[in-house]
C-alpha cells in the first residue's frame, strides 16, 4: 500500500468517525430535548389552574327617598305603638325626619 493508499484509508476512517460522532451529538440533542419537553409538561401538569374571579355582584340600586322616609316613618310609630318611644319621643324623632 503506497501512500495515497494510505491517504484514503485515513480520510475514510476520519469521515465515518466524523459521521458517527454527528449522528450520536443529534441523537443526544434529541434526547435531551424530548426530556426538556416532559419536564414542562410534568411542570405545567403540577401547577395549579386558576379560574378567573366572578366580577363582584352590583351594588343593590339605593332606595329612593321617600321609600326610605316612609319605612322609617313606619318603625318609629311601630316604636310608638309597642310603647318603646313615648309621644314627646315619637314627635321629636318624626320631626327630625321630616326636617321640622
Amino acid at each position: 500500500m503506497g501512500l495515497i493508499g494510505g491517504m484514503a484509508r485515513t480520510a475514510v476512517v476520519a469521515g465515518t468517525a466524523t459521521a458517527v460522532s454527528n449522528r450520536v451529538s443529534r441523537r443526544q440533542a434529541n434526547r435531551w430535548q424530548q426530556q426538556s419537553y416532559a419536564e414542562e409538561a410534568q411542570y405545567q401538569q403540577q401547577q395549579p389552574v386558576y379560574a378567573a374571579p366572578a366580577p363582584a355582584p352590583a351594588p343593590a340600586p339605593a332606595p329612593a327617598p321617600a321609600d326610605t322616609l316612609t319605612a322609617e316613618l313606619q318603625r318609629l310609630g311601630d316604636l310608638h305603638t309597642q310603647g318603646i318611644l313615648s309621644d314627646e319621643e315619637f314627635a321629636a324623632a318624626k320631626a327630625k325626619l321630616l326636617g321640622t
